[in-house]
């Protein structure tokens, strides 16, 4: 899903409690070595109306190696009937973060 050797995922939901329990299970499961939960505003269109919601968004690091798990693992656990899961590269860090990120996650 990415070439690059780490990558953030990104996904949303509709609560904070679901947003701490996918991190939590995706850390539990060392797909991710992070994760970080914060609120947003979002506007979007569906079903044919623009709409606008308070949301939960949740940003995981992880190995490019492990995005597609990562982003199958989420669409499993998550409730929306079209979650967002979308991974970007990331194209540069600290050394002893990205090695963190490398030891903390399996797969």
């Amino acid at each position: 899903m990415t070439d690059s050797a780490y990558a953030i995922v990104v996904t949303t939901t509709d609560a904070e409690e679901k947003a701490r329990a996918l991190a939590a299970g995706v850390i539990g499961e060392r797909l991710a070595a992070c994760a970080q939960v914060y609120p947003i505003s979002s506007v979007y269109r569906w079903e044919g109306a623009v709409e606008e919601a308070r949301e939960w968004r949740v940003d995981f690091k992880t190995r490019g190696e492990l995005v597609a798990r990562l982003a199958e693992r989420i669409g499993e656990l998550h409730d929306y009937d079209t979650p967002e899961v979308i991974a970007v590269p990331v194209v540069s860090g600290s050394a002893a973060y990205l090695g963190w990120v490398a030891a903390e996650t399996r797969g």
